[in-house]
């Protein structure tokens, strides 16, 4: 007996063109950034051209599902492996507009030579050159008369053959003819094989994920709203990058213009802030846990095809009721009160910028508890209090970085038993005991990574507390990281490798302060000692070399806040390696102080 779960069919590339154009087959990525760059285009369609084989294409058509009156309906394919390879394909040949990763709609032009028969990535030369098809897609389009196109091309190359060109031209116009072997899963499948299949295919690709999977899921469902859920996503995830896009939208898209949607997203032409953009996957994690209370993505493709989890079978209702949950989950996170609140929660616990926020899912979970709590009417400032403190114990502890989706359960399906007041706070005293500040961080403080998320917890602590640069005077640490900052080596980096140092020595995080760019170099490679000295003479009536501070007492409250031993300005420059351990204390010491002003 055949273990077979899938058929393959060779169809003609025009045929799954007129798929994608129909909507038979979902493809969303036509309308978020496409990751190929136009050489790999060219490639395809010189592969093509060359009648190589260009890999297949992997699609499942929806489960079927029992509708209200019991009888079942099939739903359209989903392309889960080649979408790149079809979009590419539109763009090239159809002319298609394809977005960039920077949120650009850009025409990947693709040039042809008939008389080399050769493919270019077309551009100002090309274009200039008469020996050039500019744009192949101009040899596909409809009204193209290939009489004419031939004539016209031979009025400006003289020299070439009228036949030899005909021929040439047929030829490309005939790659559109070429078969691609599609597998078409089975339709009985579960969507946890599915799934899987869908993981093991990608795991070499470039960008794809659980949440590309469920976009497909979206997109393909037009009788609950799924594409036009998909567009809100989408567009709103470009307009957070590029407000501008709105008026685009308005005039590409008037029916999404008048949905509710829209409505709900015109906030975003006005804002310029970059310290949250989210992508799909932030804002469909977000939307799915708050709403569904559980963590996993393929959970979610299972709901909305209708899927039973207690009988294994599929429901319409099911999926009908998940649609609209997902909806008021997409419309809670969109909402402009709302999203302003979780910014506005992140910078009042000090991170007021992109830079200092590296762990997307932990602000992706911040906001899944904000949307809980005030679901839930939970008094603001206490809602506020609870994220702030679970956002800096989740980079403190780094609680999504492994298995976020595993921990994403963990945590609502906990949330959902306990309670979200009691099960925060009680997860929280568990993560940060005593001993953590004392014995724990101090030795976490010991890497030299500068995007680790105990300096970020540092400068943000340093902005909450209100601390001054590094022997500034009036300059906060605040107006350095929203201005320019540079991060000097309290024992200059110069001065450590000419002690024979290697790179992760003399980079350690507590060997960093925030300083004002001529504070840094006037320092420059000044061995401690030296620029210690100078320091102490400097606020003892001597020349003013760093910084504009000149009482001993601003001195040492400057060196307070940066976390920089007072004994240094006694002459007492301790060995390297006993200055970042007695730092790291002092350090964690603050962090400690700033969690509990959170």
């Amino acid at each position: 007996m055949s273990t077979q779960r899938y058929s393959v069919a060779p169809h003609p590339i025009e045929t799954l063109l007129a798929w994608v154009k129909s909507g038979e087959v979902a493809i969303p990525e036509i309308q978020r950034p496409f990751v190929w760059d136009a050489t790999k285009v060219r490639n395809l369609l010189d592969s093509l051209y060359q009648g190589y084989p260009v890999g297949y294409l992997i699609a499942w058509r929806n489960p079927t599902i029992r509708l209200k009156d019991g009888s079942l309906a099939a739903g359209k394919r989903i392309l889960i492996d080649g979408q790149q390879r079809v979009t590419a394909l539109m763009a090239a040949l159809l002319g298609r507009e394809v977005l960039t990763r920077n949120y650009e709609t850009v025409r990947i032009r693709i040039a042809f030579n008939p008389q080399e028969e050769r493919f270019e990535v077309a551009n100002p030369a090309i274009a200039k050159d008469a020996a050039w098809i500019s744009d192949v897609a101009d040899v596909f389009a409809p009204s193209t008369s290939v009489f004419r196109l031939v004539t016209e091309y031979c009025e400006r190359n003289s020299q070439t053959s009228r036949d030899q060109v005909f021929a040439t031209i047929e030829r490309l116009r005939k790659i559109v003819n070429n078969h691609v072997g599609v597998i078409e899963l089975a339709e009985d499948l579960d969507i946890e094989t599915v799934t899987e299949i869908f993981i093991r295919v990608n795991s070499a690709g470039a960008e794809l994920s659980q949440a590309d999977f469920a976009m497909s899921k979206i997109a393909v469902n037009e009788n609950h709203g799924g594409n036009l859920l998909r567009k809100a996503i989408d567009y709103f995830c470009h307009l957070a990058a590029a407000p501008e896009f709105l008026s685009r939208i308005e005039k590409i898209d008037p029916a999404f213009a008048a949905s509710e949607f829209f409505q709900q997203m015109r906030w975003l032409k006005d804002v310029n802030d970059d310290i949250y953009d989210p992508t799909y996957t932030d804002m469909l994690r977000v939307a799915f846990t708050s709403e569904f209370s559980r963590g996993k993505l393929q959970d979610l493709v299972a709901l909305l095809s209708g899927r039973n989890f207690e009988t294994k079978q599929f429901e319409e209702t099911i999926a009908e009721e998940s649609f609209g949950k997902l909806k008021r989950g997409v419309l809670a996170f969109i909402n402009k009160t709302h999203f302003d609140r979780i910014t506005m929660i992140l910078r009042s616990a000090g991170f007021v910028t992109s830079s200092l926020i590296r762990g997307r899912n932990v602000v992706n979970f911040a906001y899944i508890l904000y949307l809980r709590g005030r679901a839930e009417s939970m008094p603001a400032a206490d809602l506020e209090q609870l994220v702030r403190r679970w956002y800096a114990m989740s980079i403190l502890r780094r609680r999504y970085t492994g298995s976020p989706e595993t921990m994403f359960d963990f945590d609502i399906r906990q949330i959902e038993a306990r309670g979200l007041a009691d099960y925060t706070r009680s997860v929280i005293d568990n993560e940060l005991p005593d001993s953590f500040w004392t014995g724990m961080l101090p030795q976490l403080l010991d890497t030299s990574s500068s995007s680790s998320p105990y300096f970020m917890a540092y400068q943000a602590a340093q902005v909450k507390l209100g601390d001054k640069g590094f022997l500034s005077r009036d300059i906060t640490v605040h107006d350095l990281l929203m201005n320019r900052s540079d991060v000097h080596h309290v024992y200059p980096q110069k001065h450590l490798k000419g002690l024979g140092l290697p790179r992760g020595r003399y980079n350690q995080i507590a060997n960093f302060v925030l300083a004002q760019s001529e504070i840094n170099i006037a320092i420059g490679a000044r061995a401690p000692e030296v620029y210690f000295a100078e320091i102490a003479a400097q606020v003892n009536g001597g020349a003013r070399r760093y910084g504009g501070i000149v009482e001993p007492a601003g001195l040492r409250a400057n060196l307070h806040m940066n976390c920089i031993p007072e004994t240094l300005l006694d002459g007492q420059v301790p060995d390297y390696d006993d200055f970042l351990e007695q730092r790291r204390v002092l350090m964690a010491l603050k962090i400690k102080r700033w969690f509990e002003l959170l």
